[in-house]
């Protein structure tokens, strides 16, 4: 048996040790963030993408046939979409002789869903929207619930879509985490009016199972804003390589015909949006980073890094399935950045990157429609201005976005950067301490959420450019 055997996960996520000794002695050591001494010059590999890995994880179980997915991601949110999945009766099994060292590829075999099971959703926000709509087409109540931070998450909208659509949910009126679907084995479909401006993950939960609907699905966005597009495109394109075509009339609109959703083998691009704080990292330090499998086209919105880092003054170049980042001498050591405009409603979860290389910059910079950041892992507006501010930082929150005026960053050995839970957070704190030494990070394990081996991928970053990267105290945090 493989990693995600039956039994459980064998391979350890960065967390775990911290997670078990927490009721022991307390919180995990800090991390002390490596400065760069110099320019970079790396080539990476990164796992596969976390949004591509669910989504194909929720088509493969409603599929009429057996799924491969090739070069998945294995993280927390991965590793509990599958855990979550079997408890419903899907059987996921791993292939031998498949591991690259990202682990293993997958094989999906459909079933009726079951119930009278509790899904740990964790922090996953697609776990947590994505399968409750896939839940009601089971049969017995369903209970999700997940970590403390998961029900603080905006979760009224899936509650009140599945009620709209004749599926009992009982919340207690929280709007949150837990609730219990209490599935009939049947969804009617139909017609159905949501407001999405929280998360496009509501969109695309209810598009991913829509098919199975018995009358397919008519979802109409009713709010002003909708973040994220890219996101429900990326759906709506993996929802189209398995034969099911959702057509989009106007702007908001989606229709989902229910039918057929093939079984199919998948190969998963590496995340694309993981790779930002290395390719930040080549503004920051100067020389260059390349990371190898870019794909020419894809739907991830990661890809929109080759043109925003060059409005940091960076050169991209994307040949022969890599991209390579050069940031001449790098910020750290003396290159000017002037401050940048950027409006991120398509791709939000690539600001805590851009705003920590931001307040590096010589002028104010203004990073705009990502008000719905608010509702991710943490308030992710507030937790960037609170440590940028705790490092001497100048940062005001705005109704969409931040405002980042740049000033000399100083680390308080006493305090240490916060992840407040939040992967990315915790990369950004990361990039910071590249240009400012002595920078410590609370829970760099937060991480394995999306990529357990960020650590050890940030020592091959930096390779002899670069010091620290280790534990203040204990072992295992840059496991």
């Amino acid at each position: 048996m493989g990693i995600l055997g039956e039994a459980g996960p064998r391979f350890r996520l960065p967390g775990d040790d911290f997670e078990a000794r927490d009721t022991v002695s307390g919180p995990p050591p800090a991390w002390a963030a490596p400065t760069a001494s110099g320019p970079l010059a790396a080539r990476l590999s990164l796992p596969g993408s976390k949004s591509l890995t669910n989504r194909e994880l929720v088509l493969a179980s409603l599929a009429d046939g057996e799924s491969i997915l090739r070069a998945p991601l294995h993280s927390r949110d991965t590793t509990l979409m599958i855990a979550a999945l079997r408890e419903l009766g899907i059987a996921i099994d791993e292939l031998e002789g498949t591991d690259t060292g990202y682990g293993p590829d997958l094989r999906i075999t459909p079933a009726e869903l079951g119930g009278g099971v509790s899904i740990d959703c964790g922090l996953a926000g697609t776990l947590m929207r994505f399968l409750p709509p896939l839940a009601s087409l089971g049969l017995g109540p369903i209970t999700f619930d997940g970590d403390e931070g998961a029900r603080r998450r905006p979760m009224r909208t899936t509650i009140e879509s599945l009620r709209a659509l004749g599926v009992e949910v009982g919340d207690d009126a929280r709007g949150t985490l837990p609730f219990t679907v209490y599935g009939m084995g049947r969804v009617a479909g139909g017609e159905l009016a949501i407001d999405a401006s929280a998360s496009s993950q509501f969109v695309s939960g209810l598009l991913l199972s829509a098919a199975r609907f018995e009358n397919g699905l008519t979802l109409r966005h009713t709010g002003e804003t909708l973040p994220s597009l890219p996101h429900i495109a990326m759906t709506i394109d993996v929802l189209a390589r398995r034969g099911v075509a959702v057509e989009n009339p106007e702007p908001g609109v989606w229709v989902v015909p229910a039918g057929p959703i093939a079984g199919r083998v998948v190969d998963i691009e590496p995340d694309l949006s993981n790779a930002a704080p290395f390719l930040v990292a080549a503004v920051v330090a100067g020389g260059s980073v390349t990371i190898a499998g870019w794909p020419a086209e894809t739907t991830q919105v990661g890809d929109d890094l080759r043109e925003l880092l060059t409005r940091f003054g960076a050169e991209t170049t994307l040949t022969d399935g890599s991209l390579r980042v050069d940031g001449g001498t790098g910020v750290a050591f003396g290159r000017s950045m002037p401050g940048v405009h950027l409006d991120l409603s398509t791709g939000g979860e690539l600001a805590p990157a851009l705003v920590a290389l931001a307040a590096l910059a010589d002028s104010p910079s203004r990073i705009t429609g990502i008000g719905h950041l608010r509702g991710h892992e943490t308030d992710r507006l507030a937790a960037l201005a609170a440590e940028l501010n705790a490092l001497g930082g100048a940062v005001t929150e705005l109704p969409d976005g931040l405002a980042i005026d740049p000033r000399p960053l100083t680390a308080d050995p006493d305090r240490p950067w916060q992840s407040y839970e939040d992967h990315r957070m915790a990369t950004a704190g990361a990039i910071i301490g590249l240009a400012v030494p002595g920078l410590l990070v609370d829970d760099i394990a937060t991480t394995s959420k999306t990529l357990p081996q960020f650590t050890e991928l940030w020592r091959t970053l930096l390779g002899d450019a670069g010091s620290g990267g280790i534990p203040i105290s204990g072992t295992g945090a840059t496991a």
